[in-house]
């Protein structure tokens, strides 16, 4: 019995054995002879080989995976991801000497025979016999074709990618056979086409165009002789021949293939010699896969496209079939997303907040009546540095967020509005509300089982001088605690829950909103995507619309292109006409009089709000014109910053205020997405103001309560929880804004007289 040699490896003898084995196979193949499962010549253990008969005759050629390319909404590419970076081309886009090049080095014989070289195998097992290992291969390009198939097919998972490869003489027959049928399938020009597109070129590129362009930067067509020598070379041994990593070696592999060019009649002598006399001539292209390589800020935008498309059924109803499409890849998604629109969110984000700042930014655009995202940008990048974050703040926990979402303070206020609007109450409804006041009890909820308050929590305005009664557009410009919850203990708390519902609220980890008069205070975590998208039905009418970050797929596939279904904006009334337009009048009044002064836009219709919760941990401006929508955070993802003596964007800050600092981020991101583009106004109404230019407009940011969990409020003032949901008073004195300078037409904010409000503010449960 022949011995093995020092090592584990094959004698010569063993070794010519194993080829002339192979040779007769192939014979046997030739001639559709089926194989015993103990191969001839002692090739194979027994039960090692499968009948040949036995292989299925179908060799499904697969899809390749290649890269995906995700565009702006004007075409303007964000990002390429991929599993696999690969671009299929014809072969009529690959350059001659490329065709050549991989031929002379890899099959030199491949015009001439046919699935399996005869020739070839009894040369490799003479020189692999005198070199006493294996020196030559005997696999044609069509083998190694199959080979590759079967290596595609098994992706990334380890196990199969072993056996796709393992050097069994029972894959070798299969390998034979699907051979066998490709030649009669394809013909060679599809065989070679298909080859240099899926064979890999090392440094992550899958096929020749992408093989080109990572050496290069060029397409394929456009290769140089000296070039497609280098990438053919490289193909035998991609590390071993990496020319960015050894350039000794691979200029003596591509030297090699431009020798045996000649050889074989490609080429001739003198071109061979001129060609061994270039340099390499690199002109590398980084790999630029994934969205960390976004542009102008795109990488969270891009990481929530991914996640819409691991999670929509529309493209799959599995998470297995979705992850198979993503990653099978080839495909061009548009998006939304709107080039100045996130221009500008970036560059706003910039000026007012530094990614190296204790707290960090967000903010989120989005068009009412379409739901499309126009933008979605934060201070600090995408990354896993320092200062850089993977965490997406402005959309929810499942999609990629942090945390649940941040508590919003009294941007939740106008949703208790409209829900009272929508049960009759007027615009000029009146309540007491008093500077404190037990939680009125008990409060009507959507079950038959009413919210008591039990443990007689009190709720407290901002200061001592915020005494009722109020009628609701000043209660809305001062931020009045007491009036909302009074306004809640009116109308119930299932009209508010079913207001939200139609505005699409939820918490940040995708449950509702508890069913509890604090509701009213902004205590719980909500998304800033969640609230641009509920602020655009005011800017809408009262139209909401589902948010949407396609607009469009194609996916390219054997050569053939097809366009894939994609997730579709629904739209419904969540309130009617006139609900809507009276919000509008009472938010328009808050940026034209009251805390939101510093983030008012000068030259087209706009509103919003402020809001600013306990401890200063977070500060949002949320507002919107009729074609634009936006919301604005600052504060701390963990939520343990307190935002007092604090610099921001490099201004100091005594105390942070949702106008003040989101506010302005608001005005010039908006400024900047709204430039050039239709400036329309709203449907305002004209509510009655009983107390005209009483007081002085205050910042209802002014204050601070208590803690999310708890805790005695700051500033001489206590906070309180009513059922786990944190309620807070005022403290802060009001800050008061000189008479606005801005000059608007006549007639547009209609009837809103009450210049100067005093806005004050609530915690955790009820700050501005």
């Amino acid at each position: 019995m022949p011995k093995k040699r020092s090592g584990g490896g094959l004698s010569p003898t063993q070794q010519a054995a194993k080829f002339l084995g192979v040779s007769v196979l192939a014979g046997a193949v030739m001639a559709g002879i089926a194989l015993p499962a103990a191969g001839a010549l002692g090739l194979a253990a027994k039960g090692s080989v499968q009948g040949f008969d036995d292989i299925p005759d179908n060799l499904k050629s697969p899809s390749l995976s290649q890269r995906t390319t995700i565009l702006d909404s004007k075409g303007g590419q964000i990002a390429t991801v991929y599993s696999r970076d690969r671009t299929v081309v014809d072969l009529k886009d690959i350059a001659p000497s490329m065709q050549k090049a991989i031929v002379a080095i890899e099959d030199s014989r491949f015009y001439q025979h046919g699935a399996i070289d005869l020739k070839g195998i009894l040369r490799a097992v003479n020189q692999n016999a005198q070199n006493g290992g294996v020196a030559q291969g005997a696999s044609t390009l069509t083998q190694q074709l199959v080979k590759n198939y079967f290596v595609e097919e098994a992706g990334d998972d380890p196990t199969k990618v072993a056996q796709a490869t393992q050097q069994t003489i029972g894959r070798k027959i299969r390998e034979l056979k699907y051979a066998i049928q490709l030649e009669e399938k394809l013909g060679k020009k599809k065989i070679l086409e298909n080859y240099l597109n899926i064979t890999f070129f090392g440094e992550q590129a899958y096929g020749i165009e992408a093989a080109s362009q990572r050496y290069f930067s060029k397409p394929a067509k456009d290769l140089k002789l000296q070039e497609s020598a280098l990438l053919a070379g490289i193909v035998q041994s991609p590390s071993r021949y990496d020319p960015v990593n050894d350039e000794e070696e691979a200029v003596k592999r591509r030297n090699t293939v431009l020798q045996r060019m000649a050889e074989v009649h490609d080429i001739s002598q003198e071109q061979a010699d001129a060609a061994k006399a270039t340099k390499l001539g690199l002109h590398v292209s980084q790999p630029k896969n994934g969205c960390i390589t976004a542009v102008k800020g795109g990488a969270f935008f891009c990481k929530y496209v991914e996640k819409v498309f691991l999670s929509d059924p529309v493209f799959g109803k599995t998470k297995e079939e979705r992850a198979k499409v993503w990653n099978q890849g080839g495909l061009t998604i548009r998006t939304t997303l709107d080039p100045q629109s996130q221009a500008s969110i970036q560059a706003s984000l910039k000026d007012h907040v530094y990614k190296s700042d204790k707290v960090a930014a967000a903010a989120t655009l989005v068009e009412p009546g379409t739901g499309k995202i126009l933008g979605m940008g934060q201070s600090k990048p995408y990354g896993y540095g320092k200062n850089e974050t993977e965490y997406n703040y402005s959309v929810n926990y499942d999609m990629g967020g942090s945390n649940y979402g941040f508590p919003t303070g009294s941007t939740f206020k106008p949703f208790v509005a409209a829900a009272a609007l929508e049960q009759g109450r007027p615009a000029t409804q009146e309540y007491s509300s008093p500077n404190k006041m037990p939680y009125p009890s008990p409060v009507q909820t959507c079950s038959s089982k009413p919210w008591t308050n039990q443990a007689n929590e009190q709720v407290p305005n901002e200061s001592a001088s915020e005494q009722g009664p109020y009628q609701l557009k000043e209660a809305m410009a001062k931020s009045v605690n007491t009036y909302f919850v009074q306004m809640i203990s009116d109308i119930g708390l299932c009209p508010v829950m079913n207001q939200i519902d139609k505005l699409g609220v939820v918490q940040g980890n995708g449950d509702k909103l508890p069913e509890v008069p604090a509701i009213a205070l902004g205590a719980k975590g909500i998304s800033p995507l969640t609230m641009a998208t509920a602020y655009a039905a005011f800017a809408s009418r009262g139209m909401y619309c589902t948010p949407v970050a396609i607009e469009s797929i194609s996916q390219q596939i054997g050569g053939h292109e097809k366009s894939l279904d994609v997730p579709k904006s629904t739209c419904s009334r969540a309130m009617s006409e006139k609900t809507a337009d009276t919000v509008n009048s009472l938010l328009s009044g808050v940026i034209d009089s009251g805390t939101g002064q510093q983030a008012g836009l000068t030259d087209r219709a706009n509103a919003g709000k402020t809001g600013t919760t306990d401890e200063r941990k977070n500060a949002w401006f949320v507002g919107y014109t009729p074609n634009l929508s936006g919301a604005v955070w600052v504060g701390s993802a963990s939520q343990r910053v307190q935002m007092r003596g604090i610099q921001i964007g490099g201004v100091w800050h005594d105390k942070v205020y949702g106008g003040q600092v989101p506010g302005p981020i608001w005005r010039d991101l908006m400024t900047g997405a709204l430039s050039g583009k239709d400036a329309p106004s709203f449907n305002l109404v004209n509510i009655p103001d009983p107390e005209k230019d009483k007081g002085k407009g205050q910042d209802d940011d002014n204050n601070n309560g208590r803690g999310h969990h708890g805790g005695r409020g700051n500033d001489n003032t206590t906070g309180n929880t009513v059922n786990g949901n944190t309620i807070s008073g005022q403290s802060d004195g009001g800050v008061t804004f000189p008479t606005p300078s801005i000059s608007f037409p006549d007639g547009w904010i209609q009837g809103n007289t009450n210049s100067g409000n005093t806005n004050s503010g609530n915690g955790n449960g009820g700050q501005r």
